[in-house]
């Protein structure tokens, strides 16, 4: 008899052998119909794959993250048999879950093209598959026999895998016709599968390398039920509306430019209006809390960046060298090692502590050409970026102060689904890439974890990706129509300040090593604007919108009226603007419309006669006449509130 261990902490005893689906029927069947997998002392296995020692086991659904990607992974198979089905022959490569949803999978055709005709054929086949409701077999194979497997089927993609792996880490996965190289796991059935979408058709180099064979990569997405993919398809058609690059270049937000550089973008005036209004709230929020502001250039030299460990650990990620009187110089890629050179620059004693400074930083980050996506992967980003340098004692109540923070500005933007990411270090890698301090890593994250159970935070733990440094948190938000975001990182750092030897003296006089909290609550001017975007699908609130009102006179009659409405509301503050195009008021307001501005002043005989403006309100329609003084404070007083009032 084996223990297992379930995740209440009951115990119980079956025989050796047993699998995961078969203790869920032990349960309950309703139960055992929802079980899509399961870990396993901390991995994920099949449910049918039997378990013969003691063991802790957490069943795995649909609602689970792994639950999902397990089966979108088993989708990929299934896409694959049909696709064998149709092109004999084919050969494939890896056919990985997308941590966005949904599957792919690289596949080499030979000549053979596919089309939209032939994804249809495919779902059709893969709906047939699924009900035929066959197993996922899994099998330990000998590498000898791998090998002569796909000798034989002529797969050098699959035998470069092979090359990587050794004896007892080779398994094969058969599901109906198709058997594939795979380490797993898999779905029970393919009969869970209900719904099923082919979504694209894209061009793949063999391992991402341009000297590579060029493959086909098809994209898909499965779900276990029909509702739930309309759902999904109708949600993309949403996204579609509000992608942030469509509305960045309908609305005037952004730019970008080849003789400037890819992942470098150029914001344009109304752009440039939300940066200056985000900077603002930031430092509002910041001056309150006590923080003091900074500035840093943005350039260092070679000697500070090997300090920090920078170049070490993200050398990748860094634009080259210049080199200068025998010096290197690299472009800024952290604002960190600049601020901790402030806090050294004058002694400091328990009395300063806790010491905050905040910058918004410009620094540059080489990512790679094929990751640059738009503005939320770019090569150059202004972050809103502080560091809080404070002693074991005051770190809970300044965490617990950041994440109050955080919640600030979630209620201001009108985000409610958000989860915080403690991103731990993994042990087997400290030394390579993690600081080789295992008590301090150990002790750190204790106090981050007891800090996010104390203030009652959602979060969820992730092995393995912390910073080289310590532990960080990273914001994950979700838009108005339910896609994920990261927003901002949190990261406590106990390295920084032993290598760049930053002491206080305490109250007994003596030299003491802070803790330093890095964060950066809205992230960086490019992302966060990239969220908002889609967030109020480009219908910014009145306080953040760049432009707050259009005044639309009827004719050209009427246009100085108009101009003494627009000086009378620019002198209190507001962002307006005329009309003054000699075109029908039909096509202004709907233009307006299209340009999405919160407000919209029409002014004819009756209105200048009688000193008003007839009110619109963006996608709502007439909002009645009222005099320009009410107007106006009625538009500041909803300023100052920065009221949410955007329409989804």
């Amino acid at each position: 008899m084996i223990t297992i261990t379930l995740p209440d902490g009951a115990k119980k005893e079956f025989e050796a052998g047993v699998t995961a689906l078969d203790i869920a029927k032990s349960i309950s069947e309703g139960l055992a119909r929802k079980v899509i997998t399961a870990k396993v002392n901390g991995e994920v296995w099949d449910a049918t794959r039997p378990i013969y020692n003691d063991a802790e086991l957490f069943l795995l659904t649909w609602n689970d993250t792994d639950g999902k990607k397990t089966f979108w992974h088993s989708s990929a198979h299934l896409m694959a048999e049909a696709v064998e089905a149709a092109f004999p022959g084919v050969k494939f490569w890896v056919g990985p879950a997308l941590d966005s949803g949904g599957f792919y999978y690289d596949m080499d055709l030979g000549d053979r093209k596919l089309s939209e005709d032939d994804l249809t054929a495919l779902e059709k086949k893969m709906n047939e598959l699924a009900k035929a409701n066959n197993t996922y077999v899994r099998r330990e194979v000998p590498k000898a026999e791998a090998i002569a497997h796909f000798t034989e089927k002529g797969d050098e993609y699959k035998l470069d895998l092979l090359s990587n792996l050794n004896d007892g880490e080779i398994t094969f996965y058969t599901q109906g016709n198709f058997t594939d190289l795979c380490r797993g796991p898999h779905i029970p059935g393919t009969g869970i599968i209900k719904a099923i979408k082919l979504t694209n058709i894209a061009g793949a180099y063999w391992k991402g390398d341009e000297k590579n064979k060029m493959l086909t990569r098809v994209y898909g997405i499965t779900f276990p039920s029909q509702k739930e993919l309309d759902e999904h398809l109708a949600m993309l058609e949403e996204a579609k509306k509000r992608d942030h690059r469509k509305l960045g270049k309908e609305l005037g937000i952004y730019t970008m430019d080849d003789d400037v550089g890819q992942g470098l973008i150029m914001w344009m005036p109304n752009g440039t209006v939300i940066i200056e209004q985000l900077e603002k709230l930031a430092k509002e929020t910041e001056d309150a809390a006590g923080y003091k502001r900074v500035v840093t250039p943005h350039i260092a030299k070679e000697s500070m960046y090997l300090t920090s460990g920078h170049l070490p650990y993200y050398a990748d990620s860094m634009y080259p060298p210049m080199e200068l009187e025998g010096e290197k110089y690299y472009l800024k890629s952290m604002n960190c090692p600049h601020h901790y050179k402030i806090f050294d620059a004058e002694p400091k004693s328990y009395r300063d502590m806790p010491y905050r400074i905040a910058e918004y930083g410009t620094c540059y980050r080489y990512e790679q050409s094929g990751e640059l996506f738009g503005l939320m992967r770019v090569r150059c980003l202004h972050m809103n970026d502080a560091h809080i340098y404070c002693t074991k004692e005051q770190f809970a109540q300044e965490f617990k102060a950041v994440n109050d923070m955080y919640l600030k500005y979630f209620k201001i933007f009108g985000i409610e689904k958000y989860v915080m990411r403690l991103s731990l270090h993994d042990p087997e890698k400290l030394g390579q890439k993690y600081v080789n301090e295992p008590e301090l890593w150990k002790e750190t994250e204790d106090l981050v974890r007891s800090v996010l159970i104390e203030t009652g935070a959602p979060f969820v733990e992730v092995k393995g990706e912390g910073a080289f440094y310590g532990p960080k948190i990273d914001v994950q938000i979700w838009s108005a129509i339910g896609r994920e975001f990261t927003l901002a990182t949190n990261q406590v750092d106990f390295a920084q300040p032993r290598s760049f030897k930053l002491s206080f003296t305490n109250q007994n006089n003596e030299p003491e090593i802070p803790l330093i909290i890095h964060r950066a609550p809205l992230g960086t001017h490019e992302r966060f604007i990239g969220f908002l975007l889609e967030h109020y699908a480009g219908k910014f609130p009145v306080w953040l919108a760049p432009v707050q009102v259009k005044v639309l006179p009827i004719s050209d009659k009427y246009l100085p009226y108009a101009k003494e409405v627009e000086k009378k509301l620019k002198r209190a503050g507001i962002r307006v603007e005329v009309d003054d195009r000699n075109e029908k008021i039909g096509k202004k307001i709907r233009d307006t419309e299209l340009y999405k501005v919160p407000y919209m002043l029409v002014v004819g005989e009756k209105e200048m006669t009688e000193s008003q403006v007839s009110v619109r309100r963006q996608g709502k329609g007439d909002a009645g006449v009222k005099g320009v003084d009410e107007f106006m404070q009625e538009i500041l007083r909803e300023i100052e509130e920065k009221a949410d009032t955007v329409s989804n």
